[in-house]
């Protein structure tokens, strides 16, 4: 189910090549990304640890806490992405209140996924 569908031909969209680093993990972050086309891989130093593709956001943490970039986002494919600041992330969540809702669903799927996989490290350890 598309989850994102404000943001379908959203005139503040911008292109990024393959290879391009979004933001890099330590940064202060200003705004977070939907991304419209394309894949996107998540980096802890080296090691990817989600990639992300159309109709998901990357970043977000940066519009809800105050501390620096927790890991480095980097265009796995050509992409498309929409940048989604502060102000016009608050504008969002006054005036269409299931953009809050999404943003959360979003936050709760990677909770399960993190908790899948630190469950089945466990059982290997």
């Amino acid at each position: 189910m598309k989850k994102f569908t404000l943001f379908k031909n959203d005139p503040d969209s911008k292109f990024f090549p393959a290879g391009t680093t979004i933001f890099k993990a330590g940064e202060t972050g200003d705004c977070m990304y939907i991304i419209q086309e394309g894949e996107v891989n998540i980096l802890l130093g080296d090691h990817i640890i989600e990639t992300a593709g159309s109709d998901e956001l990357v970043g977000e943490m940066a519009l809800i806490d105050t501390d620096l970039r927790s890991a480095t986002a980097v265009t796995k494919s050509d992409c498309t992405l929409v940048p989604i600041d502060k102000k016009r992330f608050t504008i969002l969540v006054q005036q269409h209140p299931y953009f809050p809702l999404q943003v959360m669903q979003v936050l709760a799927d990677r909770l399960r996924k993190m908790n899948a996989k630190e469950q089945t490290i466990s059982k290997v350890v």
